[in-house]
């Protein structure tokens, strides 16, 4: 069951899905691909004490609608503003999670007046280098072998295998289950239509192919936390480094032993470290310099 009920709002004719919880300065959460709003839900009830936690289902994942049309960075970004648009939000702070850190950044590139802070977590769009797992979702023939490895069957015998090592003392961390949970959304066409359609607009078969290092050092400053796993096997942990040379204001905190979902590895840690970040930085930067 749900912890906190799934609202829904009509953009440009197709539903998106989100949560919405608390009052006060606006986080909104991002997830990445072959995430949902589940990737961040377990947080809301640590943040929403002092703060409005909004956390929607990008189109093409959880239960938004899956339309044909633009998965890219840019096309995210710009439903996210129609969706604060909607509800009335004028400026938030945004917390990313790998894809969702690229649409994050994209997001504050295109909108800055809207964008109190950025917290980048095992954020793509910050380096070439990406896992082969997804680079080869971009191989021609890809729409062809997905639907035979997402089938009800192979998923079936991977659940008997994860059983049978459970009974011997095997535990799945936290990346085997969200990537788990988020590949077997990918029983019906739509679905695998979005997540290639996503994919392939950041991903080449040589990996990232958009960098926000070509557009963020012309950008009004902002406040930053970058937040990364040591043991991050799908986007390297290195990549926090050149980011935080790249960009002024900028902060970063590495947990270690943590992989690509740090927030769900120490989700209380995670928390502490937003919250400490929102009140310690001033985020109306872009602001004061828009009215100069």
């Amino acid at each position: 069951m749900e912890p906190f009920t799934v609202r829904h709002v009509t953009l440009h004719g197709h539903e998106l899905s989100y949560l919405d919880s608390g009052k006060g300065e606006v986080l909104l959460f991002i997830h990445g691909i072959l995430g949902s709003h589940r990737n961040w839900s377990h947080l809301i009830d640590r943040l929403d004490d002092n703060h409005r936690v909004l956390v929607p289902d990008l189109f093409g994942h959880g239960h938004s609608a899956k339309p044909m049309g633009d998965y890219s960075l840019g096309g995210h970004a710009a439903t996210l503003r129609d969706l604060l648009d909607r509800l009335g939000i004028d400026r938030v702070t945004l917390v990313g999670h790998s894809l969702g850190g690229g649409i994050a950044m994209e997001f504050y590139y295109l909108f800055p007046e809207r964008v109190e802070r950025l917290v980048l977590v095992a954020s793509g769009g910050l380096g070439r280098e990406v896992n082969p797992i997804l680079r080869s979702a971009t191989l021609p023939g890809a729409e062809y072998v997905l639907p035979v490895i997402a089938s009800r069957w192979v998923r079936g015998r991977a659940e008997s295998a994860g059983r049978l090592l459970s009974k011997v003392g095997w535990k799945p961390g936290s990346d085997i289950t969200a990537i788990w949970q988020g590949f077997t959304s990918l029983g019906d066409g739509e679905s695998r239509r979005a997540f290639l359609a996503t994919t392939r607009s950041v991903i080449d078969p040589g990996g990232q192919s958009v960098s926000a290092h070509d557009y963020l050092p012309d950008a009004c400053p902002v406040p930053t936390l970058i937040v990364w796993g040591s043991r991050d096997r799908m986007i390297p942990a290195w990549h926090a480094i050149s980011a935080q040379q790249a960009m002024s204001q900028c902060r970063v905190e590495l947990f270690q032993g943590a992989g690509h979902f740090p927030h769900l590895d120490e989700p209380d840690r995670f928390a502490d470290v937003v919250r400490d970040f929102v009140a310690s930085t001033r985020g109306d930067q872009c602001s004061d310099a828009a009215g100069a």
